[in-house]
């Protein structure tokens, strides 16, 4: 951009793209109409950087931090993601899970600033001219949410438009990806939420979500609008009702290029875990049986990956089913009950009816225990010793979020199985040391899968998103935990090295895309190469 069409003054400190705040040079101060309007030292960004460290080290609690970043991202987004991407390990629990839960509880007692576009019922029959309002053209993925169904915490409606933010935040400060071609989309449908209708600082619709028939028209006009003003963009799916969720993947995976993180990703990370236990165990995945206690979109997407990844080992898609079975809050998915949805009852059991979770363990004898149901600590003592008394090495996820909903917490599992069990939960849980030992939980985090598939895809560009794409992600991730690592009850790689996990893990996605000649441009010769020099690196342009 040429010095006369560049902004200046007040208008380029308040441009966030743009910013460069005490780091512009002397030149530049006088250029763009600077000067007196900053402090006289022209500092680097590293120095900034270390400023605001030290800013986040007097503040007393992450949600305090959170709001600090949002404010700092409204002001100067290199800075941010330089920030962000200093040390993931310490900042994604900020930005992300589990600082998001308090987050999206507060979404209208906090807001400060517009980020992403909000789309109400309201707007139905023009939604296409709305979209028209973002200033940028090149986006490339679009993270939606109705906040119908978040982090546990049920229907927040618009409060939940702090997950795709923080989601695509994640796409940048662990992927990579340019945050310019990145928007976060809030569908506003109502919300069930009464507590948040009556709020008078509530910022979403106050009425109820429409009936399905009326919200798949809004959200057919929506889709349809993406595809005439973001042609080449993703829709990544987040957090929504559950039924709603499974609906629309099913209904649009085949004709847009789509992606439900909760469903998907949430299957992949929990693969790539397995994948690393079993190599702990030197068993093969078809030889499993698997109890999960949650049947909703991500148990069922999570079931279903499952099938799919076991039918590349050789079973036949019955015999893979067979060796899955759910329960959920009204108790084991078996043929006598009347109220399953057909992705439901595609694994029902004929078995006797029960609500008992150590009957089931008992009666199934599963090597595997997955939790996503929100029910904490259901994961008992009793639940947990039977699983060591089936098998030498008991592979426990408790993945539900937040901490208060985890079946179990690590202490519990590593104690309850004598130091046996290899276990992952959807947090960070600390070291535990047992009996002399050290044991790593492991974090079964969607973080380690949506921002390298992100990369994966902004790169290659494909027309759709595949289960056997979404699966090569979980194997690309599962073969970055090594051997040493795997001795030490590691099940993913260190959230220190995120970035070059996110890299690797994306130049095989892409290698698998183009394999498969899904692939919109020219394969690369060097894939590593050409994906590394694809990636955002924060830093200020002279």
């Amino acid at each position: 951009m040429s010095s006369a069409l560049h902004p200046k003054g007040l208008a380029l400190l308040n441009n966030a793209r743009l910013n460069k705040g005490t780091a512009f040079t002397q030149e530049e101060r006088r250029l763009y109409g600077l000067e007196g309007l900053l402090p006289t030292q022209v500092e680097s960004l590293d120095r900034q950087v270390e400023r605001i460290h030290r800013h986040l080290d007097a503040k007393d609690s992450n949600l305090d931090r959170y709001i600090y970043l949002s404010g700092l991202r409204d002001q100067n987004e290199t800075l941010f993601y330089r920030v962000l991407m200093s040390n993931p390990a310490r900042f994604v629990p900020i930005v992300y899970a589990p600082t998001l839960a308090a987050v999206c509880q507060q979404f209208s007692h906090i807001y400060r600033r517009p980020r992403g576009m909000y789309i109400s019922l309201d707007m139905r029959g023009r939604i296409r001219d709305v979209l028209e309002n973002w200033p940028a053209r090149d986006v490339q993925f679009l993270c939606v949410t109705t906040g119908g169904r978040i982090l546990g915490l049920g229907d927040i409606g618009v409060n939940g438009m702090g997950i795709p933010i923080g989601k695509l935040d994640l796409y940048t400060a662990c992927g990579a990806v340019p945050p310019a071609v990145l928007l976060p989309v809030q569908l506003d449908i109502g919300t069930t939420n009464s507590a948040l209708r009556a709020d008078p600082l509530y910022l979403g619709l106050r009425r109820e979500p429409p009936p399905a028939h009326e919200l798949d028209g809004f959200v057919e006009e929506f889709v349809q609008a993406v595809q005439d003003i973001f042609p080449h963009a993703c829709l990544h799916f987040e957090d929504w009702k559950g039924t709603d969720a499974i609906r629309y993947l099913e209904k649009y995976r085949n004709r847009v290029l789509c992606y439900n993180d909760d469903i998907q990703g949430t299957a992949a990370v929990t693969l790539a875990g397995l994948i690393s236990a079993l190599e702990i165990k030197g068993e093969p995945l078809a030889a499993q049986r698997f109890l999960f206690l949650g049947a909703g979109s991500s148990g069922l997407g999570i079931a279903d990956m499952l099938v799919s990844a076991m039918r590349q080992e050789g079973l036949s898609e019955q015999a893979a089913i067979e060796r899955i079975t759910l329960m959920d809050a009204g108790g084991l998915l078996e043929t006598s009950r009347t109220d399953l949805a057909p992705q439901q009852a595609r694994f029902a059991k004929n078995m006797p009816a029960t609500d008992s979770l150590p009957d089931v363990v008992d009666a199934v004898r599963p090597s595997v225990l997955i939790g996503v149901s929100t029910a904490g600590g259901a994961f008992t003592r009793p639940v947990v010793e039977a699983m060591a008394r089936i098998t030498e090495r008991p592979i426990l996820f408790a993945l539900s979020l937040p901490e208060t909903n985890a079946e179990c917490t690590a202490e519990q599992a590593y104690e309850w199985s004598k130091g046996r069990a290899l276990f992952a939960a959807g947090l960070q849980f600390p070291e535990v040391t047992l009996h002399g030992h050290s044991f790593y939980p492991g974090q079964a985090n969607n973080f380690y899968i949506f921002p390298a598939l992100g990369l994966a895809v902004y790169a290659t560009r494909p027309k759709l998103m595949t289960d056997d794409v979404v699966i090569e992600s979980a194997r690309a991730l599962a073969g970055q935990v090594g051997a040493t690592a795997r001795e030490r009850g590691r099940l993913y790689p260190p959230q220190d090295d995120i970035l070059d996990v996110c890299v690797t893990s994306a130049a095989r996605i892409a290698e698998y895309i183009f394999d498969r000649g899904m692939a919109t441009v020219d394969r690369p010769t060097d894939i590593r190469a050409w994906i590394e020099g694809l990636t955002y690196r924060p830093h200020y342009e002279t």
